[in-house]
Protein backbone atom coordinates (compact mmCIF):
# COMPACT_ATOMS: atom_id res chain seq x y z
CA UNK A 1 0.00 0.00 0.00
CA UNK A 2 1.24 3.47 -0.88
CA UNK A 3 1.07 6.21 1.72
CA UNK A 4 -0.50 9.59 1.03
CA UNK A 5 2.86 11.25 0.41
CA UNK A 6 3.79 8.81 -2.42
CA UNK A 7 0.32 9.06 -3.96
CA UNK A 8 0.68 12.82 -4.01
CA UNK A 9 4.02 12.63 -5.82
CA UNK A 10 2.59 10.30 -8.47
CA UNK A 11 -0.34 12.64 -9.14
CA UNK A 12 2.00 15.62 -9.49
CA UNK A 13 4.22 13.65 -11.95
CA UNK A 14 1.24 12.63 -14.11
CA UNK A 15 -0.11 16.17 -14.15
CA UNK A 16 3.25 17.58 -15.19
CA UNK A 17 3.69 14.96 -17.96
CA UNK A 18 0.24 15.64 -19.41
CA UNK A 19 0.81 19.41 -19.45
CA UNK A 20 4.23 18.91 -21.17
CA UNK A 21 2.64 16.72 -23.85
CA UNK A 22 -0.05 19.32 -24.52
CA UNK A 23 2.55 22.08 -24.90
CA UNK A 24 4.53 19.98 -27.40
CA UNK A 25 1.40 19.27 -29.43
CA UNK A 26 0.66 22.97 -29.64
CA UNK A 27 4.23 23.82 -30.71
CA UNK A 28 4.44 21.03 -33.34
CA UNK A 29 1.46 22.39 -35.30
CA UNK A 30 3.50 25.14 -36.94
CA UNK A 31 6.75 23.15 -37.58
CA UNK A 32 7.42 21.13 -40.73
CA UNK A 33 8.60 17.57 -40.03
CA UNK A 34 11.07 17.67 -42.96
CA UNK A 35 12.96 20.58 -41.36
CA UNK A 36 13.42 18.61 -38.14
CA UNK A 37 15.12 15.59 -39.79
CA UNK A 38 18.94 15.93 -40.05
CA UNK A 39 20.67 15.69 -43.41
CA UNK A 40 23.96 13.78 -43.75
CA UNK A 41 26.17 13.61 -46.83
CA UNK A 42 27.00 10.10 -48.09
CA UNK A 43 30.40 8.78 -47.05
CA UNK A 44 33.03 8.00 -49.63
CA UNK A 45 34.77 4.61 -49.80
CA UNK A 46 37.88 6.05 -48.13
CA UNK A 47 35.85 7.51 -45.25
CA UNK A 48 33.99 4.24 -44.75
CA UNK A 49 37.28 2.36 -44.62
CA UNK A 50 38.70 4.80 -42.06
CA UNK A 51 35.66 4.49 -39.81
CA UNK A 52 35.54 0.70 -40.08
CA UNK A 53 37.69 -1.60 -38.00
CA UNK A 54 40.68 -3.38 -39.51
CA UNK A 55 39.87 -6.44 -41.59
CA UNK A 56 42.10 -9.51 -41.37
CA UNK A 57 42.24 -12.74 -43.37
CA UNK A 58 44.44 -15.81 -43.75
CA UNK A 59 45.34 -18.10 -46.64
CA UNK A 60 46.65 -21.60 -45.93
CA UNK A 61 49.79 -22.59 -47.85
CA UNK A 62 50.16 -26.28 -48.78
CA UNK A 63 53.50 -27.98 -48.25
CA UNK A 64 54.28 -28.31 -51.96
CA UNK A 65 53.74 -24.55 -52.53
CA UNK A 66 56.18 -23.32 -49.88
CA UNK A 67 59.18 -23.25 -52.22
CA UNK A 68 57.36 -21.40 -55.07
CA UNK A 69 55.99 -18.94 -52.50
CA UNK A 70 59.48 -18.29 -51.15
CA UNK A 71 60.94 -17.77 -54.64
CA UNK A 72 58.24 -15.32 -55.79
CA UNK A 73 57.47 -13.60 -52.50
CA UNK A 74 58.59 -10.13 -53.63
CA UNK A 75 56.45 -10.38 -56.78
CA UNK A 76 53.45 -11.38 -54.67
CA UNK A 77 53.89 -8.54 -52.16
CA UNK A 78 54.33 -5.78 -54.75
CA UNK A 79 50.75 -5.65 -56.16
CA UNK A 80 49.17 -6.32 -52.77
CA UNK A 81 51.06 -3.51 -51.00
CA UNK A 82 51.51 -0.90 -53.74
CA UNK A 83 48.21 -1.20 -55.64
CA UNK A 84 45.77 -2.38 -52.95
CA UNK A 85 47.37 -0.66 -49.96
CA UNK A 86 47.30 -3.77 -47.75
CA UNK A 87 49.77 -5.28 -45.31
CA UNK A 88 50.91 -8.85 -45.99
CA UNK A 89 53.23 -11.28 -44.22
CA UNK A 90 53.98 -15.01 -44.03
CA UNK A 91 53.54 -16.76 -40.67
CA UNK A 92 56.13 -19.54 -40.53
CA UNK A 93 54.65 -21.18 -37.43
CA UNK A 94 51.13 -21.54 -38.84
CA UNK A 95 52.23 -21.76 -42.51
CA UNK A 96 49.67 -19.18 -43.61
CA UNK A 97 49.75 -15.87 -45.48
CA UNK A 98 48.21 -13.11 -43.37
CA UNK A 99 46.63 -10.03 -44.99
CA UNK A 100 45.31 -6.96 -43.17
CA UNK A 101 43.92 -3.58 -44.14
CA UNK A 102 45.84 -0.36 -43.43
CA UNK A 103 45.01 3.38 -43.44
CA UNK A 104 46.24 3.42 -47.07
CA UNK A 105 43.53 0.96 -48.15
CA UNK A 106 41.05 2.78 -50.41
CA UNK A 107 38.80 0.12 -51.93
CA UNK A 108 36.47 -1.82 -49.64
CA UNK A 109 36.89 -5.08 -51.61
CA UNK A 110 40.70 -4.91 -51.70
CA UNK A 111 41.22 -7.55 -49.03
CA UNK A 112 38.89 -9.98 -50.83
CA UNK A 113 40.84 -9.52 -54.06
CA UNK A 114 44.13 -10.10 -52.25
CA UNK A 115 42.71 -13.23 -50.60
CA UNK A 116 41.60 -14.66 -53.96
CA UNK A 117 44.98 -13.76 -55.50
CA UNK A 118 47.00 -15.56 -52.79
CA UNK A 119 44.60 -18.51 -52.75
CA UNK A 120 44.92 -18.94 -56.52
CA UNK A 121 48.72 -19.02 -56.25
CA UNK A 122 48.60 -21.52 -53.37
CA UNK A 123 46.27 -23.78 -55.36
CA UNK A 124 48.89 -24.06 -58.10
CA UNK A 125 48.11 -21.37 -60.68
CA UNK A 126 50.93 -19.40 -62.28
CA UNK A 127 51.66 -15.98 -60.83
CA UNK A 128 50.73 -14.14 -64.04
CA UNK A 129 47.36 -15.93 -64.08
CA UNK A 130 46.68 -15.22 -60.41
CA UNK A 131 47.42 -11.49 -60.88
CA UNK A 132 44.47 -11.33 -63.30
CA UNK A 133 42.20 -11.70 -60.25
CA UNK A 134 43.45 -8.30 -59.05
CA UNK A 135 42.84 -6.56 -62.37
CA UNK A 136 39.49 -8.03 -63.43
CA UNK A 137 36.29 -8.26 -61.40
CA UNK A 138 34.51 -11.10 -63.22
CA UNK A 139 37.06 -13.87 -62.57
CA UNK A 140 36.41 -16.69 -60.14
CA UNK A 141 37.91 -19.98 -58.95
CA UNK A 142 35.87 -23.18 -58.98
CA UNK A 143 37.17 -26.40 -57.43
CA UNK A 144 35.78 -29.92 -57.46
CA UNK A 145 36.96 -33.48 -56.91
CA UNK A 146 36.94 -36.28 -59.45
CA UNK A 147 34.80 -38.41 -57.14
CA UNK A 148 32.13 -35.70 -57.16
CA UNK A 149 31.52 -36.51 -60.82
CA UNK A 150 31.98 -40.26 -60.69
CA UNK A 151 31.77 -41.89 -57.28
CA UNK A 152 33.18 -45.30 -58.27
CA UNK A 153 36.79 -44.28 -58.99
CA UNK A 154 39.45 -46.39 -57.33
CA UNK A 155 43.02 -47.42 -58.16
CA UNK A 156 43.37 -47.87 -61.92
CA UNK A 157 40.04 -46.23 -62.74
CA UNK A 158 41.12 -43.08 -60.91
CA UNK A 159 44.50 -43.00 -62.67
CA UNK A 160 42.87 -43.43 -66.09
CA UNK A 161 40.39 -40.63 -65.35
CA UNK A 162 43.25 -38.28 -64.45
CA UNK A 163 45.07 -39.34 -67.61
CA UNK A 164 42.04 -38.58 -69.79
CA UNK A 165 41.68 -35.12 -68.22
CA UNK A 166 45.35 -34.24 -68.68
CA UNK A 167 45.95 -35.95 -72.03
CA UNK A 168 49.29 -36.94 -73.55
CA UNK A 169 51.75 -34.25 -72.48
CA UNK A 170 48.86 -32.12 -71.22
CA UNK A 171 47.36 -31.78 -74.70
CA UNK A 172 43.72 -32.24 -73.63
CA UNK A 173 44.03 -29.80 -70.75
CA UNK A 174 45.67 -27.15 -72.96
CA UNK A 175 42.97 -27.59 -75.60
CA UNK A 176 40.20 -26.96 -73.07
CA UNK A 177 42.08 -23.97 -71.63
CA UNK A 178 42.61 -22.32 -75.01
CA UNK A 179 39.05 -22.94 -76.22
CA UNK A 180 37.31 -21.76 -73.05
CA UNK A 181 39.85 -19.05 -72.07
CA UNK A 182 40.36 -20.55 -68.63
CA UNK A 183 43.25 -21.95 -66.60
CA UNK A 184 43.08 -25.48 -65.14
CA UNK A 185 45.17 -27.02 -62.36
CA UNK A 186 45.07 -30.76 -61.63
CA UNK A 187 46.20 -31.39 -58.05
CA UNK A 188 45.91 -35.08 -57.18
CA UNK A 189 42.16 -35.82 -57.28
CA UNK A 190 41.14 -32.14 -57.23
CA UNK A 191 40.64 -29.88 -60.26
CA UNK A 192 40.74 -26.08 -59.97
CA UNK A 193 39.44 -23.81 -62.75
CA UNK A 194 40.14 -20.07 -63.05
CA UNK A 195 38.04 -17.92 -65.39
CA UNK A 196 34.72 -16.18 -65.88
CA UNK A 197 31.48 -17.82 -64.80
CA UNK A 198 30.36 -18.76 -68.31
CA UNK A 199 33.77 -20.12 -69.34
CA UNK A 200 34.12 -22.12 -66.14
CA UNK A 201 30.79 -23.79 -66.80
CA UNK A 202 31.83 -24.84 -70.33
CA UNK A 203 35.22 -26.13 -69.14
CA UNK A 204 33.69 -27.99 -66.21
CA UNK A 205 31.21 -29.73 -68.49
CA UNK A 206 34.03 -30.90 -70.78
CA UNK A 207 36.13 -32.12 -67.85
CA UNK A 208 33.15 -33.98 -66.37
CA UNK A 209 32.59 -35.81 -69.66
CA UNK A 210 36.24 -36.86 -69.70
CA UNK A 211 36.02 -38.16 -66.15
CA UNK A 212 32.92 -40.19 -66.98
CA UNK A 213 34.74 -41.86 -69.88
CA UNK A 214 34.11 -39.85 -73.05
CA UNK A 215 36.94 -40.28 -75.60
CA UNK A 216 39.19 -37.20 -75.96
CA UNK A 217 38.42 -37.01 -79.69
CA UNK A 218 34.83 -36.00 -79.02
CA UNK A 219 36.00 -33.35 -76.57
CA UNK A 220 38.38 -31.93 -79.22
CA UNK A 221 35.48 -31.52 -81.67
CA UNK A 222 33.37 -29.89 -78.99
CA UNK A 223 36.18 -27.45 -78.12
CA UNK A 224 36.56 -26.56 -81.81
CA UNK A 225 32.89 -25.59 -81.91
CA UNK A 226 33.29 -23.55 -78.72
CA UNK A 227 36.30 -21.71 -80.15
CA UNK A 228 34.41 -20.99 -83.40
CA UNK A 229 31.45 -19.55 -81.46
CA UNK A 230 33.78 -17.34 -79.42
CA UNK A 231 35.37 -15.97 -82.61
CA UNK A 232 31.97 -15.11 -84.06
CA UNK A 233 30.91 -13.47 -80.79
CA UNK A 234 33.95 -11.21 -80.56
Amino acid sequence: MLDQHEMGLDQEYLAGASSFALENDDNDDGIDEQNILPEFKPLTAAEQEQNASKTYTRVNVPQHRLTPLRNTWTQICEPVVSHLGLAIRYNQNLKVVEIMTTPNTIHSNAIQKAHDFCRAFCLGFELRDAIALLRLDDLYIDSFELKDVRVVLTDDNLSRAIGRVAGHGGKTKFTIENATKTRIVIADTFIHILGSYQNIRVAKRALSRLIIGTPPGKIYNQMKNVAARNKQRF
